[in-house]
This record gives C-alpha cells, structure tokens and sequence, in this order.
C-alpha cells in the first residue's frame, strides 16, 4: 500500500502537463481549413499559431490576431536570432512561426496547431522530434476534384495545378504519425482531437516521467 501511494503521487508530480506541438497538413481542397475551425471553436485546450508576416496587413486584419505584422528588418533580426520554429518567403515576403509564442502557449498545456505545407511540416518533425505530424485526407481523389470545382473561385488550370501538387505531397505523407479521412466534418474533428490526447501518452513526450519511475523502482528493489 505504501509503495502504490508513493508511485501515485510520483505520477501526479512528474507527468508532464505541457502541450504537444501539432503540425496538421493536406491536399488543397481537403477541408484542413475548416477542420481546424471546427476543432477550434469545439474545444478550448487548443491555440492556433500565429505567424509573423513582413506585409501588410489586409483589410480587416489586427495585428496580434491574424499576423504579427513586422518589418523586413524585424524578421531577418529574428531570424538571426533563431527566433523561428519555422519560415519562408512566398511573393516577396517574409511568413514564420515565432518560436517564443509557440513555447509560451505549450508551457501554459495549451495544444499548438501548426497548419502548414508538406516540407515544413518535416522540417519542424526534424527540429521538435515530439510534434505530432497529422495529414487531412478527402475519401477518394474524386471527392477531392468535387470539392476544388465546388468552390467555383478557380479555374480548370488551377484546379489542375492543385491536383498536381497533390500528387507530388502524396510522396510524403508516410513520413506522417496519422492521416484523418475528412468525409463528415464533425467525425473527422471528433478524431483529430482523440489522436492528440492519446499522443500525449507516448513515451516520446513523457521521458522524465519514464525516467522519474526507473529511478524510484531502483531504489525500491534496493530496499532504499
């Protein structure tokens, strides 16, 4: 009895109470966007990233909100400073993700998302060897075509473009830990949100309490 109260209060005290960095990529056209939407208005253990940007902002943009918006120098000091998990430059300007506001919202047991491209997503699993890397699928190649033509804001070159692409992501997605079928929008939220919180107890992302447990039982089979 004495050996199970101390283990209990061990697990209580040392199980890590950080949040887990999850990078969610797909197909354009997919439904990424609007997962992580959903997934963000059901549930509020969750915080989305918000990138750095060196343009301006749009219409209806607020600083802190949608970007932070930043000068050209800003960003490159930044960058200097290994201030990013991630960055890139796409028509002329600057996007990343400021390492700092990711660590912050981690510490306080929030769960990032990260909702980038293909390449980043391995070179962030490169750099956090705990993220969580989760591919958004369509049901079928046809569904995926459906829903590019249903938006009716692209034209037939884009929308052959976009399944291109496509093809040239589908090489990598095994190098993801799940892939979600977005067939029915609110089971596809319900899925994503158990992958992460089953993600939070594997070893990978619980090493000092592993340890912690070895140290203990050690000392137990010592009679310490």
């Amino acid at each position: 009895m004495i050996i199970i109260m101390t283990m209990n209060k061990t697990i209580s005290s040392m199980r890590s109470k950080k949040g887990i960095l999850v990078v969610v990529s797909g197909f354009s056209g997919a439904g990424k966007g609007t997962v992580m939407k959903r997934l963000l208005q059901k549930y509020d253990n969750y915080a989305l990233s918000i990138s750095m940007a060196t343009r301006s902002p749009r219409p209806g943009e607020v600083d802190g909100r949608d970007y932070f918006f930043v000068s050209r120098d800003a960003f490159e000091e930044k960058i200097a400073e290994g201030g990013f998990v991630e960055y890139a430059q796409y028509c002329g300007n600057y996007y990343g993700t400021p390492k700092a506001y990711v660590e912050q919202q981690l510490e306080a047991g929030k769960d990032v998302i990260l909702e980038i491209e293909i390449q980043g997503a391995l070179k962030i699993k490169e750099k956090f060897e705990t993220a969580l890397l989760v591919f958004v699928m369509p049901p079928s190649v046809e569904e995926l075509e459906r829903r590019l033509i249903g938006r009716g804001t692209e034209t037939p070159e884009v929308i052959r473009q976009r399944l291109s692409r496509a093809d040239e992501e589908a090489e990598g997605i095994e190098n993801y830990d799940y892939i979600v079928i977005n067939n029915q929008l609110d089971a596809c939220v319900e899925e994503l949100n158990q992958l992460i919180i089953t993600a939070h107890n594997a070893p990978i992302r619980n090493k000092e309490f592993i340890q912690s447990i070895k140290e203990d039982l050690k000392q137990l089979s010592k009679g310490e």
